[in-house]
């Protein structure tokens, strides 16, 4: 006993041992225990209480989802997740699960996630006797000779018993007789039983005994069989058949085939005759299977094989032969044939998967258990080894557990669910033996999805047109979002970002959350309105959920819904009606008025034309129907009536126009009269042509002079003349009385301009300054450009501002409109002659077109989309001009008829159509055709004009058509051309420039400035317009890109971080300016910033004040100062004179300049007109742009007039 405790205690811990190198090889927590239980328990019996023996909490049992993993199909086992019990599912025949009399022992693995673990439990099926010891007969017979000494022993059948151990059969007992008792005999682990003759028999007396043996197990209490024995008494036979060996062994292959002679066995009987012959048989007492498997032949002795053998099944055979002679009685030998069987490589591996999920989420770290994995094979030794892999490439390895065959699927590498969302795992296990046999098992992992992707707009920023006097609260575009995530991770909602102005548009915009459907809850107007910016936030739905911004520019479109409005002639109370007096002896071509008139709308919507629409004689005044002059058609008669009635129309050129009318009553007077009226008329002629006079400018000049006047007298008590400046200003001839006096200054993005009681058409009155301070329309800028200023609610509350520029972009929205040719009612047709012996590459003509738009939208290709002969004629598709392809022949056609269709290159292309007739003459017909159209040519052939509309940006002009009759009679037509700009413009650095004109300059800034301080701003200019003048500024070299930002669109450079000491101090920036041009120009500017301590930086903060703001606006704020101090003195220096007095000085300032963002920018001119030129008195710096009036002593300017959209030449 102490031996087998001793035995137990080495056991248990040499197992323990093996536990604890197990746990530290493999990180699973894992363990394994041994529970008993007898066999044929009721269901639901407990084995034991595995959840305490394992220490785990019965309260996490269910979250950690404890269970069984069974790899057969039937499960005898389960787990209460309750108490943590294992329990019987269902009975258990320990002999059916387990054969012989070993220990029977069933093995289970108990898995818990979370964190993952998988114990082993170990259930010992324990025997009970529920069988009965059976014999394979119920009667055995011996046939015994009488002379069979006492001692002889038989062998009797050997009684089964299923159950094992102590259970299995331990006794046999005979039936009280006095010839025979029974002996055991020990085989193996098998008891056989022997019937031994303990006296002789006689024949004579008794020739047949009936004995019963009794077969008892070890069971309490013991269970029983009976065999019937029968015994008959023979005659002598005395010599039994020996076998040539006690025990034959052989060993075979598995696979042998069947129907193969394993063996054969011999015995040799003595006798002779009947008793000397040899039969052999398998002992009855053998298993029922073995019958199934061998035959003995009963002659030869040679044992087959009958069906395929298993090594799987049974690796040893023990095979009981008799030889038995055909004495009477006949006498048998016994011997042992052991067959073992050689395993084959013959069984694949067996692969059994515990899927603890097949879905993982995305961002698992690398290492998480996905799978566990058995793996089998019913092969022995070598045969029986298997090695497992994964086939194909996945970020998915196998690790080995502690246990030979058990892997772990656990993934090696970040998983992307939108990159792969589905893994077919292909595991392949292969055994050692030869050939060697495979398993593919695939496993498919659905990795789950993660909110790791925010949504994105597919362009930022996004840019919508939309038509003014849209209908409030109705959607006027949508955006959209993209989040690569799926379900709720991809479920995007909308936001529109309010903005914390006044003026902000977002408060009349509403977005639909979930659409994107953005609608306008007022209606814009385009005069108002031309464009604005927002910010919409798209977010997704995950957890926590991510978002994305994007910027949308709209731009409002224009539409035909202002009339035009009559600017000249009105009357005094209003109305478009006006007087115009005129000699009688004026000639033909005598400018009589000009009607003025003005349309809020832009392009076509806002191209105005002119017709009579009612007139008294049509013979004697003609319209210009684009400048609305009207003119005297030829002289007056003395029959004329005197007074005339010209009714105006003024009609836009929109889808649906919109027109005004104009009256003019013509009154001819003698000569004598208009020339007195003239004088009386000349001052309000003046005034009505422009805002201000010419009178408020002399006495402008008269201040300043008797200013300096009153000073010399102060000082030398000496007196000086007056000197009047206004004959050298005004040396033009054709000076027409229009004057404007003014002082103009800039605040901010606003100009204002302080002028008398009349005020500028198209300007506003600034609050508070007492209503002569006007604010003037930029009309150079084609941007609007605002700050944004972000606040938040922390005390004290800190802020950021970003500039936002927004850039109107151009619509395909203007048709091609045809230049040439244009037939006397303007329909796009015209003739053209041509000799007929020109050659091929003659010149016909030349189709011109225009389009308003620009860029793409107003590229024109041209197509012949008609021609009567197409071997004839060809058409350049870029430049429209017409050319013969050969020569012309007899049998060709006088008249050739050609349509052309010009077509622009936007997205939604608009078109027109133009007709040319060619018609072939002889030459003399076209010589004298040649000289009326030469100059034309002249043109044709070398675009002269063309290089001349560049500069001009649009001609008109007026051709004159004479015939030569006597006398001779003539008509004009008046031409306009339009010039389309090209990218031939490189931008031109404004700021910085260094001393020697390269584009260099030096910043200085304290080292302890914020993020987000405004270090300099980089300007330039490009002379292009459109796209090929928008510009873009970029980094395109910089020494920290974590310390300094670039605007790419207003050139603003500022910090993004605060200085640390270890910081250079001087850092150097190369900004790249690009135009939008199909092939961009660009021009580079170099900014030195130095970052110096903040005394420093505030001393030449001192010294560059004054340059910095001069740089700003041109103009300096302090100007206006004095030119208020010039005045302000004048008064002091009259009372002084008259009064001899002193007054105190009054400063005129504020009333002008209450504008509380007013920078300094300051303008003081005196500009006047004269005929279509505008002229500004200035002082010794000059306007850009400008040009010098000779004999103006360099300080009259012509100014370039920005409210023409074209020049007309006259000839």
């Amino acid at each position: 006993m102490g031996k087998e405790n001793q035995f137990r205690f080495g056991k248990y811990n040499i197992l323990a041992l093996y536990l604890i190198l197990s746990l530290i090889r493999y990180k699973l927590a894992l363990a394994e225990l041994r529970y008993s239980i007898p066999e044929e328990v009721r269901e639901g019996t407990v084995v034991g209480n595995v959840a305490k023996d394992l220490g785990l909490e019965k309260s996490s049992l269910s979250y950690r989802r404890f269970r069984v993993v069974s790899g057969s199909k039937d499960a005898f086992f389960d787990v209460n997740t309750d108490n943590g019990s294992l329990q019987v599912r269902k009975k258990i025949d320990r002999e059916e699960q387990c054969h012989g009399s070993g220990a029977c022992l069933m093995e289970l693995k108990i898995l818990v996630e979370n964190p993952l673990e998988m114990h082993h439990i170990i259930v010992e099926i324990a025997d009970v006797n529920d069988y009965s010891p059976s014999f394979p007969e119920k009667e055995q017979q011996f046939e015994i000779a009488e002379h069979t000494p006492p001692g002889t022993r038989f062998q009797l059948l050997a009684a089964r018993d299923f159950d094992a151990g102590i259970n299995s059969v331990r006794t046999y007992t005979l039936t009280s007789n006095d010839h025979f008792e029974i002996d055991l005999s020990q085989s193996d682990e098998d008891k056989i039983p022997f019937l031994v003759l303990k006296k002789s028999l006689d024949r004579e007396r008794k020739n047949k005994h009936l004995l019963f043996v009794t077969a008892v197990d070890g069971g309490k209490p013991p269970r029983s069989g009976t065999l019937n024995v029968s015994i008959t008494v023979l005659d002598i036979n005395d010599n039994r058949p020996t076998f040539s060996q006690d025990t034959y062994q052989i060993q075979v292959y598995e696979n042998v085939s069947v129907e193969n002679i394993l063996t054969r066995v011999t015995a040799i009987d003595p006798d002779e005759g009947v008793n000397g012959e040899i039969e052999y048989s398998l002992s009855k007492a053998l298993p029922r299977n073995v019958y199934d498997i061998f035959e003995l032949d009963s002659v030869s002795g040679q044992i087959k094989l009958k069906k395929k053998l298993d090594y799987e099944e049974s690796e040893i055979y023990k095979l009981d032969v008799e030889a038995s002679d055909k004495g009477t009685p006949p006498l048998i030998g016994r011997s042992r044939v052991i067959v073992k069987i050689k395993d084959v490589n013959d069984n694949s591996p067996e692969l059994e998967v515990t899927s603890l999920s097949n879905t993982v989420p995305e961002d698992s770290k690398p290492g998480t258990v996905i799978s566990l994995i058995s793996v089998t094979d019913k092969d022995s030794g070598v045969n029986g080894k298997i090695i497992s892999r994964i086939t194909n490439q996945v970020p998915f390895e196998l690790k080995p557990s502690y246990k030979e065959n058990i892997y772990s699927l656990v993934t090696k590498g970040h998983l992307d669910r939108e990159e792969t969302s589905l893994y077919e795992i292909m595991i392949l296990a292969t055994d050692c033996g030869e050939p060697p046999l495979s398993t593919v098992k695939s496993l498919s992992v659905q990795i789950i999805d993660v909110n790791d992707n925010i949504p994105y707009f597919d362009q930022n920023p996004l840019q919508f047109y939309l038509s003014e006097n849209n209908v409030a609260g109705k959607s006027i575009f949508s955006l959209s979002a993209t989040d690569n995530d799926i379900n709720e991770n991809a479920a995007v909602t909308y936001q529109i970002v309010k903005g914390m102005t006044e003026k902000d548009v977002t408060a009349f915009l509403n977005v639909n959350s979930e659409n994107g459907q953005i609608s306008a809850l007022k209606s814009f107007d385009f005069e108002t309105v031309k464009n604005f910016q927002f910010q919409v936030v798209a977010t997704d739905s995950g957890t926590p959920s991510l978002s994305s911004n994007v910027t949308v520019n709209v731009f409002i479109l224009d539409q035909n819904d202002n009339a035009p409005v009559i600017l000249y002639p009105l009357s005094s109370n209003g109305s478009a009606e006006g007087v115009e007096e005129i000699p009688r002896n004026v000639n033909a071509g005598h400018l009589v008025t000009k009607v003025r008139a003005y349309d809020a709308d832009i392009g076509y919507n806002g191209w105005l034309l002119f017709s009579l629409q009612e007139v008294t004689d049509h013979s004697l005044f003609g319209l210009d129907r684009y400048t609305g002059q009207i003119r005297t058609l030829r002289s007056f008669t003395e029959t004329d009536e005197a007074e005339h009635k010209l009714v105006i129309l003024v009609k836009d050129n929109g889808n649906v126009s919109l027109s005004a009318t104009a009256t003019v009553i013509v009154k001819l007077v003698e000569p004598k009269e208009a020339f007195a009226a003239s004088d009386v008329k000349s001052a309000t002629a003046i005034d009505e042509g422009d805002n201000v006079t010419f009178y408020l400018m002399i006495t402008l000049g008269a201040v300043s002079v008797l200013f300096l006047v009153s000073i010399i007298v102060l000082v030398a008590m000496q007196c000086s003349k007056s000197t009047d400046y206004t004959s050298k200003y005004l040396q033009e001839t054709n000076y027409d009385g229009t004057l404007c006096h003014s002082i103009q200054y800039r605040s901010g993005d606003k100009r204002y301009m302080l002028v008398g009681p009349r005020m500028s058409i198209g300007s506003t009155i600034v609050p508070g300054s007492h209503a002569n301070t006007l604010v003037l329309p930029d009309r150079r800028r084609v941007s609007e450009e605002f700050q944004v200023v972000a606040t938040d609610s922390g005390t004290p509350s800190l802020s950021n501002n970003v500039t936002v520029n927004v850039f109107i972009l151009d619509q395909n929205d203007n048709a091609p409109v045809i230049l040439y040719p244009l037939s006397s009612n303007g329909s796009a047709e015209g003739v053209e002659e041509i000799p007929r012996n020109v050659n091929a590459g003659h010149l016909v003509t030349k189709v011109r077109a225009y389009d308003a738009d620009i860029g793409y939208n107003g590229w024109l290709l041209f197509s012949l989309q008609e021609v009567t002969d197409h071997s004839l004629f060809g058409l350049d598709r870029y430049t429209g001009q017409i050319r013969t392809l050969r020569s012309f022949t007899e049998t060709d056609e006088a008249e050739h008829k050609l349509v052309i269709l010009v077509k622009d290159n936007g997205n939604v292309s608009l078109s027109a159509t133009a007709t040319v007739i060619v018609k072939l003459v002889e030459p003399k017909e076209a010589f004298a055709a040649s000289d009326v159209k030469s100059a034309e040519k002249l043109e044709e052939e070398d675009n002269v004009t063309f290089y001349l509309m560049l500069t001009l940006g649009a001609v008109s002009f007026q051709v004159v058509a004479t015939d030569s009759g006597t006398p001779s009679l003539s008509n004009n037509v008046t031409v306009n051309v339009f010039i389309l700009d090209q990218n031939d413009n490189a931008p031109v650095i404004l700021y910085p420039l260094s001393s020697n004109g390269s584009a260099e300059g030096v910043e200085e800034i304290p080292r302890n400035v914020n993020a987000g301080h405004l270090v300099t701003k980089v300007r330039a200019y490009d002379s292009d317009i459109g796209y090929n003048g928008w510009l873009l500024f970029s980094l395109q070299e910089v020494t920290d890109h974590s310390l300094f930002s670039l605007d790419r669109y207003t050139g603003q450079i500022r910090t993004l971080r605060s200085f640390t000491e270890t910081d250079e101090a001087e850092h150097k920036l190369v900004i790249l300016v690009k135009d939008n041009g199909n092939v961009s120009l660009s021009a580079t500017a170099a900014v030195i910033v130095r970052l110096v301590e903040p005394k420093e930086a505030f001393a030449a903060s001192d010294a560059k004040s004054a340059a910095k703001v001069e740089e700003e606006d041109n103009v300096t704020f302090y100007l206006m100062i004095i030119l208020g101090a010039v005045s302000v003195l004048f008064i002091i220096s009259i009372i002084v004179l008259i009064a001899m007095q002193c007054s105190k000085s009054t400063d005129y300032t504020s009333k002008y300049l209450q504008e509380t963002n007013y920078d300094g920018t300051l303008c003081h001119s005196i500009q006047y007109r004269s005929g279509d030129k505008r002229y500004m008195l200035v002082g010794p710096r000059m306007s850009i742009g400008s040009t010098i009036v000779p004999g103006s002593h360099t300080n009259t300017l012509v100014l370039p007039d920005r409210r023409m959209a074209s020049e007309e030449v006259r000839p």
